[in-house]
């Protein structure tokens, strides 16, 4: 599979692999451990959500900067390294829950702190991993081969995503189960409101019912609440200790194979010198290029990125998963969160589907150039949220569903919707995520490299800033709608794509 690539992609994918698990780990449990330990709604939850990915990317920029300047691309990515095992350990720490009332801002601003500690790390890493990445394929040898390479990139590190969610379920759930318990989506929410007084009655009836069937059988349903509430919590806690672990093996993995990266200070590097005397024209045309493109696909990631939020909060609130549930015996992988394990999985079994088909096409001629294929990819995934609009045309809105303390299993729809949606949303990224990556570093002028990496992942920052917007829709307005938001998201990226696409083109030659 690697083969006729260099060397270093496989060392470079391998030690993306920690980092990749701490992103799915958050991404898959983040907003509903701020929900369930905070009490939060999904508006305030997707803030901080939404804060929280700006960050990460936006920060991408600020470590592409100090790589550009310091020439220590391998240094800096070490340090990123540390500092996301670092936050990581912040936010394992447990903490009282419920959270007194008192000490409220100080145990939130302490979960901010450390999710800002993972953001800085992850911009230190990020980027220039990916920048190296490039720099590898610069050689003639195999500048060819550069789209391939960084799907090949793309999808190995996905790899450890797939288990993200898995492994951060399952501990949490092995918690719930230690203290006497079941896992149930329904109940954090509940006994929040029940703790605060504000429940409806129907509300109060169903949690009744649910505190019941998970393990409780007294009468204080206040002290029920409380330690449901902290039982609950503690294993999202230590779910988030399994990406420390996760990390310390791609450190390792780093300091061992970082010989087989590129220096991009090496005074010797031949290829890069002439790269270096690209005039002055050529090179405000490219960058004139890639903000175009960085521009565009800011709509595309406000849409994409929902899967850990609104996606996942449909999940939860929408989805039947009384299937959703293996039992290992010493835990059982259940939740709401187990569905961010479906795109990492899709991403590595479709990836050698699309290059085939690519590769394919290349024998043939007719591959699309890499402006054509990000657009296509926008456009599949508009069709992805049509299917969620078709499938959320009869659920009722968020404010009913809370009224009633959450819906029975019998008015849920099937798990088939989500994996569907988040099939066609895999094949979209498939052509837009690594083969903008390789857009970028094929047509960034070298010293500019690392700030352009950077550029692209602010792209995303920006689209994930509006990420909350999504949060207000869902609760605010029916389902259905909220799902139109997107599509009409990623047809803008796909037309405004469709319209720039002979002068990409050009430039990317």
């Amino acid at each position: 599979m690697f083969k006729n690539h260099p060397k270093g992609l496989l060392a470079a994918a391998l030690a993306n692999m920690g980092e990749r698990f701490g992103f799915y780990t958050m991404m898959a449990i983040l907003s509903l451990f701020l929900m369930s330990k905070f009490g939060l709604d999904e508006t305030n939850a997707g803030i901080i959500y939404s804060i929280f990915y700006f960050s990460i990317y936006v920060l991408a920029f600020v470590g592409g900067l100090i790589a550009d300047r310091t020439k220590n691309f391998k240094g800096t990515i070490l340090i990123g390294l540390v500092l996301m095992a670092v936050g990581y350990f912040i936010i394992a720490i447990p903490t009282p829950t419920p959270v007194p009332a008192k000490s409220f801002v100080f145990y939130l601003a302490l979960t901010c702190f450390g999710l800002l500690v993972i953001a800085f790390g992850n911009g230190l890493f990020k980027g220039n991993l990916q920048a190296l990445v490039g720099q590898m394929y610069d050689h003639p040898e195999y500048s060819k081969m550069r789209d391939s390479g960084f799907s090949l990139f793309y999808m190995f590190i996905n790899v450890g995503a797939i288990f993200a969610p898995l492994a951060a379920v399952g501990v949490r759930n092995w918690w719930v189960n230690s203290h006497g318990f079941q896992y149930n989506p329904d109940l954090p929410s509940l006994c929040h409101d029940f703790l605060k007084g504000n429940i409806s009655a129907d509300a109060s009836t169903r949690f009744q019912q649910l505190a019941t069937s998970v393990g409780f059988n007294g009468t204080d349903l206040a002290s029920f609440a409380k330690e449901y509430l902290n039982v609950f919590a503690t294993g999202f806690h230590y779910a988030f200790a399994v990406a420390i672990f996760a990390m310390i093996i791609s450190l390792v993995i780093y300091l061992v194979n970082k010989y087989k990266f590129p220096d991009p200070s090496s005074k010797d590097n031949s290829v890069r010198v002439s790269y270096d005397e690209m005039d002055v024209k050529e090179v405000k045309q490219r960058l004139y290029a890639l903000f175009a493109v960085f521009a565009v696909v800011i709509f595309f990631w406000f849409s994409f990125h929902q899967n850990g939020l609104t996606l996942t909060f449909f999940a939860k609130d929408y989805t039947n998963l009384s299937n959703v549930n293996i039992n290992l015996g010493f835990t059982t992988l259940r939740g709401a969160e187990l569905f961010q394990s479906i795109n990492p999985f899709f991403v590595v079994f479709l990836t050698p589907v699309v290059m085939a088909v690519f590769g394919a096409l290349r024998a043939r001629g007719k591959e699309p150039s890499t402006p054509k294929k990000i657009a296509i990819g926008m456009g599949i995934a508009a069709t992805a949220y049509i299917l969620m609009v078709i499938g959320s045309l009869s659920v009722p809105t968020k404010a009913a569903v809370t009224e009633m303390g959450g819906l029975p299993d019998a008015q849920r729809v099937t798990p088939l919707l989500l994996i569907t949606t988040y099939f066609i949303l895999t094949v979209a990224e498939l052509f837009i995520s690594p083969l903008g990556i390789s857009f970028v570093s094929k047509v960034a002028p070298p010293k500019y490299q690392g700030m352009m990496q950077g550029l692209w992942l602010c792209a995303t920052a920006a689209g994930n800033s509006l990420l909350f917007i999504g949060a207000i829709f869902y609760e605010r307005i029916p389902i259905s709608l909220t799902w139109t938001v997107f599509v009409i998201a990623c047809l803008i990226s796909m037309c405004t794509m469709l319209f720039m696409l002979k002068w990409l083109e050009r430039v990317a030659k």
